[in-house]
């Protein structure tokens, strides 16, 4: 009787402290999912057929609890993939859990998660249907027949190393993993490009990174000999705009030594493969090297953006930008610079400009002060037009999600925002002081994804699950929402 309790109680969204409200501007709450109460890091939205579907990648468990219960199994189970049913937001339905690896934090779970349409893969087995790739913890990469999505089947395995945010191109079936290799790689993350049109049958196409990450002549290169320091930072992840745009815009660091690079997609995947200097060198059409206090998580490009105020102007009343997201790393606004959000001019690709920033103001709710971490880590990614150009949002940690107005990029600003209450299953984030730990609960809005809909979803790092959003009055007169 004990058991049948708890698992009705694990299927039910934990419950929100008594009393709690959000803390919310011009976005509303339309559904919530504890998520087995599993820290959250990457959000997937995909339309299957006339069923939205959300996959949620996870990190490692934690010591306190290293394989919370699957009730839909009755199992305890390591952090792995959630999907659940959203079709309807205001009442998410969970489908399905996938296992994954071993470990704690960042080394376990299975962090990042994308999802395609068969009919975009020429050689899928089933046309009609979907494929998920995810990470294996740092184990390497999965591929997963979707198609029931109560019912994901294994259908190969990709062994790497230590991995993190991935880009998949649905309708070319390339995919830009990010994986350690030692050796013939000197960093934890680099690029692996695959051919994945038959998700059974990858394909490996070439290896990638910047000039000094690689051993050359298989012996270690000196030091000195790397560019920007002497080891360049390691890849975060990619954005790719196909063949149609032929650029990749990669982010390196988290929350230092940030570069930016923006590649020729055709030159990387048809160039020269070994991984000499001059061809890691040679798809490379620009690069913005950002100051040592801050990296780049995410480089999301918008592209064409026209300007308003520069309208009458000889040149330049329409231009190109990357929206650059550092990632916090420690709590408390300890040991570290503020980690916020870059717009960068690319419209000249050699010489890229940072013309502005954003950052939520501390004192605008004593952050600092609330607990876990405080600063950006990442942006939404769709480029679905009902926010593509207009609205982008914003994952900042214990200050929840931000929706920044962006069609001015040399003037972004704030036009909504929504923290999310603290739970039972919110977990304790510590600070040493004085020898002794000092913990304290509070919301860690990891990631944040849109769908063709108009709905934002967040999911939390601290245990707290994925909220479902809407935009209510000036943002959603700015996305031309009814």
């Amino acid at each position: 009787m004990r058991l049948a309790i708890l698992g009705l109680l694990l299927l039910t969204p934990w419950a929100v402290a008594r009393g709690a409200e959000p803390e919310a501007a011009n976005m509303r709450l339309l559904g919530h999912d504890g998520l087995q109460g599993r820290s959250a890091y990457q959000p997937t939205i995909h339309r299957q057929g006339d069923r939205w579907i959300l996959y949620v990648g996870h990190h490692g468990g934690s010591q306190a609890e290293p394989k919370p219960l699957n009730p839909l199994t009755g199992q305890a189970e390591f952090n792995g993939t959630s999907i659940l049913d959203v079709t309807d937001p205001a009442s998410p339905r969970y489908l399905a859990h996938i296992p994954g690896e071993p470990g704690f934090d960042e080394d376990g779970g299975a962090q990042m998660v994308r999802v395609c349409d068969n009919r975009g893969l020429r050689n899928a087995a089933n046309p009609a249907g979907f494929t998920m790739l995810r990470t294996q913890g740092n184990a390497g990469h999965q591929l997963f027949d979707v198609t029931d999505p109560a019912k994901p089947k294994l259908l190969a395995s990709i062994p790497a190393g230590h991995t993190h945010k991935n880009w998949w191109e649905c309708d070319t079936g390339i995919a830009f993993l990010v994986s350690g290799l030692r050796p013939p790689w000197r960093v934890r993350r680099m690029t692996q490009v695959f051919d994945l049109n038959d998700p059974a049958k990858p394909v490996h196409i070439r290896d990638f990174g910047l000039p000094g990450q690689q051993i050359r002549d298989g012996a270690a290169m000196q030091d000195a000999h790397a560019e920007h320091g002497t080891l360049p930072t390691e890849l975060h992840g990619g954005i790719s705009t196909g063949p149609q745009g032929n650029r990749i815009y990669f982010g390196y660091g988290t929350n230092a030594g940030g570069i930016v690079q923006i590649i020729d997609r055709a030159k990387l995947l048809e160039g020269p493969r070994e991984p000499t200097d001059a061809n890691l060198r040679a798809p490379e059409v620009g690069r913005l090297v950002m100051m040592p206090w801050v990296g780049a998580h995410t480089a999301y490009p918008l592209l064409g953006m026209p300007i308003a105020e520069f309208g009458r102007d000889a040149r330049g009343a329409t231009r190109d930008f990357v929206m650059i997201v550092n990632e916090s790393l420690r709590n408390e606004c300890r040991e570290e610079a503020r980690q916020m959000v870059w717009f960068a001019d690319i419209s000249v690709e050699s010489q890229p400009m940072v013309v502005s920033s954003w950052t939520v103001p501390e004192a605008s709710g004593n952050f600092c002060a609330r607990g876990g971490r405080f600063g950006s880590h990442s942006s939404n990614e769709s480029m679905a037009p009902v926010f593509h150009k207009k609205l982008a949002f914003i994952a900042f940690f214990n200050a929840g999600v931000r929706a920044l107005d962006i069609r001015d990029p040399y003037h972004p600003r704030e036009v909504g925002h929504f923290i999310p209450p603290i739970t039972e299953r919110t977990a304790e984030r510590c600070v040493p002081v004085d020898g002794t730990p000092r913990c304290k609960r509070a919301i860690q809005t990891k990631n944040v994804e849109t769908d063709e809909r108009g709905l934002v979803y967040i999911v939390d790092r601290a245990n707290t699950g994925v909220h479902i959003l809407e935009v209510t009055g000036e943002p959603r007169s700015i996305a031309g929402l009814p």
